[in-house]
């Protein structure tokens, strides 16, 4: 979670410094614009705390999100085997429903893009571009800074062969699938290729196909962001620090099929009194970029899983003074150690041996 809140810390940084905005409806403005940090808080909790059933009738998403979590803390304290089946059954069916919508979601986009170039011409696909080459600068140095310093500091040598090398045999398969549920399998097949301990990476991978959602965060706070510039709204610096810890919590409760980290902008969006019918206008745009920035965000999420999964045992390893493998060192300290690129690491049998 701590990775994703740096990705959402990031791109708020990224939105200060290269502010975008949106083409959206003529008669777009804000509900109500929050007047400082204050306010965004006071607003938050009261979405917080907002009674349940009112939260699902006006389209609360913040309380809806409180509330479920409250629901799933007390249901895995008291309920049964039989009565944790069925939940697990009722979420995959939500899931395939929202499969369902996203995947008829392009028909309604295509109206709404119609609407929007007969009205301001094609001149908004250069400022989708902009948004996009944001989205995706955020991602890359996410994936190459950020997560290369945490590597860094934690292995105490150079980081790239590893990022490298993730986002190559699981980044580029993520990229192409747009699903980092499906790209499980190729995590799992990578771990082991790693050399990590199947009894950690068996559920490591799977739960961070689910939690680890760096680009998701990234999404939630870019198009914000660009619609709050858009709508004249003000944001200061600790309002955008709020906006990441939604958009980090948002984003480990998306889900793992195509496009899902969308569907919650509209949440994110609230924060600073914008309606659902502006947010949706955000969404739709984020569906009309789609084909690249959810292929980024995705290869981004998956390959993060892959490499601190590797992070955290290998700094075991080095702890235990086992060797990493041999692609994590240079020319010159293999050729020290007598080792090939293509070696797999120490084992523990092998310790023992010595």
């Amino acid at each position: 979670m701590f990775t994703t809140f740096m990705a959402a810390f990031v791109s708020v940084c990224g939105s200060f410094l290269f502010p975008q905005t949106l083409i959206l409806d003529q008669a777009a403005q804000a509900e109500s614009v929050p007047q400082g940090l204050g306010e965004v808080i006071r607003n938050l909790l009261l979405k917080l705390v907002e009674n349940p059933f009112a939260a699902l009738t006006n389209a609360n998403y913040i309380g809806i999100l409180f509330w479920a979590a409250m629901f799933g803390f007390a249901m895995k304290r008291f309920a049964s085997e039989s009565g944790k089946t069925f939940m697990k059954n009722v979420a995959d069916s939500i899931s395939q429903i929202v499969r369902w919508i996203i995947n008829l979601a392009p028909f309604g986009i295509c109206g709404l893009v119609f609407n929007t170039v007969c009205t301001n011409g094609l001149g908004i696909f250069t400022t989708y571009g902009k948004v996009l080459a944001l989205l995706v600068g955020c991602m890359l140095f996410e994936s190459l800074i950020v997560n290369g310093i945490i590597a860094w500091i934690h292995l105490k040598r150079n980081p790239y062969p590893l990022i490298f090398k993730c986002m190559k045999e699981s980044g580029l398969t993520a990229f192409f699938t747009r699903s980092s549920a499906a790209n499980i399998p190729i995590n799992i097949a990578l771990c082991a290729k790693l050399g990590l301990d199947p009894e950690l990476y068996s559920v490591s991978i799977p739960l961070g196909a689910t939690i680890n959602m760096d680009g998701a965060a990234i999404t939630i706070a870019v198009l914000t962001l660009a619609c709050a510039h858009t709508l004249g709204i003000p944001v200061d610096f600790g309002t955008a620090i709020v906006l990441s810890v939604v958009a980090t919590l948002a984003a480990c409760g998306a889900s793992g099929v195509t496009g899902g980290s969308l569907l919650l902008i509209p949440m994110a969006c609230s924060l600073f009194g914008i309606s659902n019918d502006i947010a949706m206008q955000v969404v739709s745009v984020g569906f009309i970029i789609g084909a690249v920035q959810d292929s980024v965000e995705t290869m981004l999420n998956s390959s993060g899983d892959v490499i601190f999964a590797a992070i955290a045992e290998y700094r075991d390893w080095l702890k235990a003074g086992r060797r990493l493998p041999g692609f994590m060192y240079t020319e010159a300290e293999r050729k020290k150690m007598g080792i090939d690129k293509d070696f797999k690491g120490d084992t523990k049998a092998s310790l023992e041996k010595k």
